[in-house]
C-alpha cells in the first residue's frame, strides 16, 4: 500500500508559495507607501481615541478584480478625500478575498485571472503591487482579514483591517487580530 493512500488524497497538486518576506523583497514598501500607511494608521488611531475629531469612512468595491480599475478609482477617491479632509479621513477599501459559504470566485489572491486555475503567488503579487501603487497615490487603505496567512504577505500597507461577520467569532482570527498592526474592525 502506498504512503498516498493515507496523505492528502483528496489534494490535486502542491506548489511552494513564496515566503512572505521573499515578496516584500520582490516588492517593498516606498519611503512615501510606509509614510502613507503611518498616517493612515495614525490618523485611524487618533480618531478612534476621539483626538481627531473627523470621521473615518472605509469606501470602495466589494472586492478587487480589475486593477486598472482600481488605480483609476483610487485617483477619484483621493481628488474627493483631499476635498473633505477636514471633516472625514477617506479610508479606500481593498478586499482581495471573498468569503464563501457555497461556490464561487474566492477573489483575487486565490484566482486572479478568474478562471480557476487557483494562482495564488500570481495573486499574492498583484495585490501587493497593487498595494503599494495605490499607497503611493496616497490614500490609506483597508482590508478584510479573511485568510490567516495573507495578512503576512500584505499588512504593512494597510491601515485598517476587518474581520468580517462570517469570522467574528472564529478564536483563530480573534487570535489573528491581536497580531495585526493595524486597527481592526468586528
Amino acid at each position: 500500500m502506498s504512503e498516498n493512500s493515507v496523505d492528502n488524497v483528496n489534494v490535486a497538486s502542491q506548489e511552494l508559495l513564496i515566503t512572505p518576506n521573499q515578496l516584500k523583497e520582490e516588492i517593498p514598501l516606498t519611503d512615501k507607501a510606509r509614510a502613507v500607511v503611518v498616517q493612515g494608521r495614525d490618523d485611524v488611531r487618533n480618531i478612534l481615541d476621539r483626538k481627531d475629531h473627523r470621521l473615518f469612512l472605509v469606501v470602495g468595491p466589494c472586492s478587487i478584480h480589475d486593477v486598472d480599475a482600481a488605480k483609476d478609482y483610487a485617483q477619484r477617491l483621493k481628488k474627493l478625500a483631499d476635498e473633505v479632509s477636514d471633516t472625514l479621513l477617506l479610508i479606500m477599501r481593498v478586499y482581495f478575498e471573498k468569503p464563501r459559504t457555497t461556490v464561487g470566485w474566492k477573489g483575487l489572491i486565490n484566482d486572479p485571472y478568474l478562471n480557476d486555475t487557483f494562482k495564488i503567488q500570481d495573486g499574492l503579487h498583484i495585490s501587493r503591487k497593487l498595494l503599494v501603487d495605490l499607497s503611493e497615490i496616497g490614500l490609506p487603505l483597508a482590508t478584510e482579514a479573511l485568510d490567516p496567512i495573507s495578512p503576512q504577505y500584505l499588512q504593512d500597507l494597510i491601515s485598517w483591517s476587518a474581520i468580517g461577520a462570517r469570522t467574528t467569532e472564529s478564536q483563530t482570527h480573534r487570535e489573528m487580530s491581536s497580531g495585526l498592526s493595524s486597527a481592526v474592525g468586528f
